[in-house]
């Protein structure tokens, strides 16, 4: 491999992140430009393969980073249609109005909204956890700054949600599978990890001191969209069971539960020649789902050259209470998964206390940019106004929410021995 060609593709990847920060000076969508960058840097690394054993490697690096992107796109395809359809058929907003009073002040209905994201993303994953609580947000039909401040606490609470369950988070999944935690360890994050989205809960609902006032619009839910909710909820369950059970792939029941799903539609009249249920597909922003592929393709290929090994080298330097809290730092930028992967492959010798601040922090720390989870992905593509120039507003509230929380695990670490 030249020598220069690390150099290329870290460029490439800083001129994407760039786009992604500056997409409403350059007006061009972040999407485009990513994909293009992408690709590009994987054509690179064919072009410049200096032997058939490396040539070899490329395309074996390329064929898993494709199969990952692909089940991600898959599980988006089938969590975003479920969400579409029940959006559409307005029974998201019509348990909202069931469940909230007609009048709650707004610093009560930001709470609310973070327990909410929290406790749901618990049990499902971040994306579906993020595509219902942008539903619930949506539905309240808040002005724009305020809508923001809702969405920047739901995206905090969804990853912070996430951190406690192996279910809940990829990078969670990956710590325990070797071997560095346990389930019972992962579950006592769940209380410094809540204390962090109550302390950003309250720093961002010092200005709301209205009362907000829910205009309930009766929907009419129609039985067969009660039965689709129900084989959402047991899709999302029956996805953690069989998972932690039998290790099946999420991705492989969400699309199990789809077909369900368009079964249910066609046996009770839903699926007509006039509004065949498969609409419900186009109605998916692909743009989400192109942003993801052309983002996946640029940390590819930095995994590739082995660009990403270099942050291990911060344990030889700091303490690694230290190393940890900046790796979650740096998973708001760069994908927390190959960032894990790295120093998982590494061996770095660490205590459970400081395994422990590592998952809170690489699972916490995307939070901090709109683009380093996603959770803020999905986020900033279903809601207009959240643009990563809106996002980094609030992004002292988010670090002092993330720091806290990430004291609290150090604090909670000296009492765990096992």
């Amino acid at each position: 491999m030249p020598d220069f060609l690390p150099y290329v593709l870290v460029s490439l990847a800083l001129v994407g992140l760039l786009a992604v920060v500056l997409e409403e000076v350059i007006h061009i969508n972040k999407a485009q430009v990513v994909l293009f960058l992408g690709a590009l840097s994987w054509v690179l690394l064919f072009i410049f393969t200096p032997d058939a054993a490396h040539h070899e490697r490329v395309q074996a690096g390329l064929e898993e980073n494709i199969a990952e992107i692909a089940s991600l796109w898959l599980f988006l395809l089938a969590a975003m249609t479920f969400v579409a359809y029940l959006n559409k058929k307005g029974l998201i907003e019509s348990v909202i109005y069931k469940l909230l009073p007609r009048q709650i002040s707004e610093r009560k209905l930001l709470l609310l909204a973070a327990l909410f994201a929290f406790a749901f993303s618990s049990l499902a994953d971040n994306i579906t956890a993020t595509l219902i609580s942008v539903a619930l947000i949506l539905s309240l039909r808040l002005p724009a700054k305020k809508t923001l401040r809702f969405a920047t606490v739901m995206v905090f609470s969804v990853n912070s949600g996430g951190v406690a369950m192996i279910t809940g988070d990829v990078t969670t999944l990956m710590i325990f599978l070797a071997g560095k935690v346990s389930i019972t360890n992962l579950l006592l994050l769940s209380a410094p990890a809540l204390l962090a989205v109550l302390v950003l809960a309250a720093l961002l609902a010092r200005p709301l001191n209205a009362v907000a006032t829910i205009d309930r619009q009766p929907t009419a839910v129609q039985r067969v969209d009660v039965v689709i909710a129900v084989v959402f909820l047991l899709t999302i369950l029956s996805t953690i069971l069989c998972n932690v059970v039998f290790d099946i792939p999420p991705v492989l029941s969400f699309l199990t539960g789809l077909s369900v799903m368009f079964l249910v539609a066609r046996a009770f009249g839903e699926d007509t020649e006039n509004h065949p249920i498969l609409n419900y597909i186009r109605q998916i922003e692909f743009d989400t789902l192109l942003f993801f592929l052309g983002i996946l393709l640029l940390v590819g290929s930095l995994k590739e050259i082995e660009a990403l090994d270099t942050f291990v080298r911060l344990y030889e330097f700091l303490p690694a209470w230290a190393a940890n809290y900046l790796m979650g730092l740096l998973s708001a930028m760069i994908d927390n998964v190959p960032l894990t992967a790295a120093l998982l492959k590494a061996d770095v010798s660490m205590s459970l206390q400081e395994w422990m601040s590592l998952t809170y922090a690489v699972g916490v720390g995307g939070s901090l940019l709109i683009i380093g989870s996603a959770a803020g992905i999905v986020a900033m593509s279903k809601i207009p106004a959240l643009t990563f120039g809106a996002y980094l507003r609030y992004f002292a509230a988010l670090l002092i929410a993330y720091s806290v929380g990430y004291g609290a695990v150090l604090v909670l670490g000296q009492f765990v021995t096992h």
